[in-house]
């Protein structure tokens, strides 16, 4: 079984529209101030750098688990994998009480994000 080459830019592209993605939903206009008292984190103050970097390095880990898995045609193994993502978070949301919706909210945005990256391989 022989593959396409790896999609870089379909990747890339993933990666920085999964970005864009949260900080529309975790905007405190959109759900950021529900999932923020959920979680028990204040909006104010100076920006989370190191969760920034992680995101960044986290969403480039899944583009381009759904950029390879587009290699061989394997969807399904795409959609495990976001699904996966989706439940790994949930269960630490859970660890750690905080509410349904801030579960929820992290939720949507990982399921989000891999959709985003998943047309970014049909679009590129």
């Amino acid at each position: 079984m022989e593959g396409e080459a790896l999609n870089i830019p379909a990747v890339a592209a993933g990666a920085v529209a999964a970005f864009v993605l949260g900080w529309v939903i975790y905007h405190p206009r959109v759900l950021g101030t529900i999932w923020a008292n959920g979680s028990g984190v204040a909006l104010d103050g100076t920006p989370p750098f190191l969760a920034f970097v992680l995101q960044i390095l986290a969403l480039i880990a899944l583009a381009l688990v759904i950029g390879l898995t587009a290699t061989v045609n394997l969807l399904g193994t795409a959609l495990l994998a976001i699904l996966s993502a989706a439940l790994f978070v949930a269960s630490g949301g859970a660890f750690q009480r905080k509410s349904n919706s801030a579960i929820l909210t992290n939720v949507v945005y990982i399921i989000g994000a891999g959709a985003l990256m998943i047309v970014m391989q049909g679009i590129f």
